[in-house]
């Protein structure tokens, strides 16, 4: 119910500013034929026309309301409260207009880019110049162009087709999913749904996506299907999360706590570990910053890998 109000508010909006002039260029012009015009029932019309009656300029005095005569089958507009005048932007004021629809003009997934082309236009001729062509580029970035997109399937519930990249396996597959919800945590937006690749609820890093295909089909998420808890946080180990094993220092034995493991042994003054990561580069962050506190003991490929990387890095301070 909430959600068909606001729709109706968002389409009468425009509506009520468009009545004026237009029932300025059609005086005396019947009550059916505005409302066809419209789109919109003749009761429909008069509660505009009535609404309309009571708005004006600040005040609110008699003489600064919009005054109509729609008693009987006809319209006319007797005093229009200064919506005669044309519309003159400031430079700031077109500035501001041309951003927020270029800004719309790039984003995914709009309902009716074209309109925004031509409003645009409009705003451009409007400004006389004000704004040039190369004053304003608009650019967003992977993330806010997919994020509407991603969000009108969970409005709409419907499935989306996806690239995703994992970067615990490095590699990227395609997948179906169902999505459910959208949130943001720790600086990063994710979309949680059913996959049904894995036949289970996924959380996916937006900015990880690397194209969303909308499917003709609605969203199926099984009765039984759980969402995450996220008072602990995103991350939540899974089977096909990269396993790593690490070895510790003392001063890096909190690791061992703050994590969730699968196997710790303690060996004196060093510490084992195997945990599931969804992300290696926290772990060549990790290894590089603890200046030799810990080690990857495997995957062999990823030990090769920050071993290099230390190797390159040391390489540039002997240089210097």
């Amino acid at each position: 119910m909430a959600t068909a109000a606001r729709t109706a508010n968002e389409e009468r909006l425009p509506r009520l500013l468009a009545l004026v002039p237009y029932l300025q260029a059609r005086p005396g012009i019947r009550v059916a034929q505005a409302a066809t015009d419209f789109g919109i029932t003749d009761a429909q019309l008069r509660r505009d026309l009535t609404l309309l009656w009571m708005c004006g300029l600040p005040g609110h005095g008699p003489g600064d309301l919009i005054d109509l005569a729609f008693e009987g089958e006809t319209v006319n507009v007797l005093f229009d409260a200064g919506m005669s005048r044309p519309l003159r932007l400031s430079g700031e004021e077109a500035l501001a207009l041309v951003v927020a629809l270029r800004t719309l003009s790039e984003t995914p997934g709009l309902a009716d880019t074209d309109a925004v082309q031509r409003a645009l236009a409009k705003v451009e001729t409007v400004a006389g110049g004000a704004v040039a062509d190369d004053t304003v580029a608009v650019e967003l970035d992977h993330a806010e162009r997919l994020l509407p997109g991603v969000q009108r399937a969970v409005d709409d519930r419907r499935a989306l087709r996806i690239r995703y990249y994992s970067a615990s396996r490095d590699e990227t597959t395609e997948r179906t999913i169902d999505p459910v919800r959208v949130f943001e945590a720790d600086a990063h937006s994710y979309v949680e749904a059913w996959c049904r690749q894995v036949e289970g609820m996924r959380v996916f890093r937006i900015d990880r996506i690397e194209s969303i295909t909308p499917l003709d089909e609605p969203a199926v998420v099984p009765a039984d299907a759980q969402m995450r808890d996220l008072s602990e946080g995103v991350f939540q180990p899974a089977a096909e999360h990269l396993l790593v094993g690490l070895r510790l220092g003392r001063a890096y034995a909190w690791v061992a706590d703050y994590y969730s493991t699968e196997h710790v042994t303690d060996d004196g003054d060093q510490l084992r570990i195997e945990l599931r990561v969804a992300d290696p580069a926290w772990v060549r962050a990790l290894v590089l910053g603890s200046a030799g506190q810990v080690e990857v003991l495997s995957p062999d490929w990823l030990a090769e890998g920050v071993r290099s990387e230390a190797v390159t890095a040391l390489s540039a301070y002997a240089a210097k």
